[in-house]
């Protein structure tokens, strides 16, 4: 049984431990969450408790397919992460290297039409509301110089 169990399974691009829990490992993919993974597994009838190294080739396959297109599988529009596209203005659902094409797209977007948000990527401050009086100070050095004697 031990030898059955594999170290490293890959879906949707990225290596997963085989010794963690299939509902958590789901989570190390990129843009799969908690709900989205336990959604996952309901559908692809798989125990979330099962260890990822026992997965067979063909359950990977289908939970790469489900990943792949959501809506077919009838995951409902609030559990995916890229509602109303801005390009496009549909739903989609996506992971890894998809995403952080998207997100690199957005902002690059954001920054060209010079919006608050974009400018505050630009600057490297925080652009969803904090402070930064106190907080944030990486980078240059803040603080009082001591005298010299």
């Amino acid at each position: 049984m031990a030898e059955d169990i594999k170290e490293i399974v890959r879906i949707a691009g990225t290596d997963i431990k085989g010794d963690k829990n299939l509902l958590h490992s789901l989570t190390r993919v990129r843009g799969i969450g908690i709900m989205f993974s336990n959604a996952l597994l309901h559908i692809a009838d798989i125990d979330p408790n099962r260890k990822a190294g026992t997965l067979t080739d063909t359950e990977v396959k289908k939970l790469e397919e489900i990943v792949a297109d959501p809506k077919k599988y009838n995951i409902p529009d609030w559990m995916l992460n890229r509602r109303q596209d801005y390009t496009s203005g549909n739903n989609k659902h996506l992971v890894s290297n998809d995403l952080i094409m998207y997100l690199r797209e957005d902002i690059m977007r954001l920054r060209k039409i010079r919006a608050y948000r974009g400018i505050r990527h630009e600057r490297g401050l925080k652009c969803r509301g904090q402070k930064t009086k106190s907080t944030g100070r990486r980078g240059s050095i803040v603080g009082v110089k001591k005298k010299k004697a």
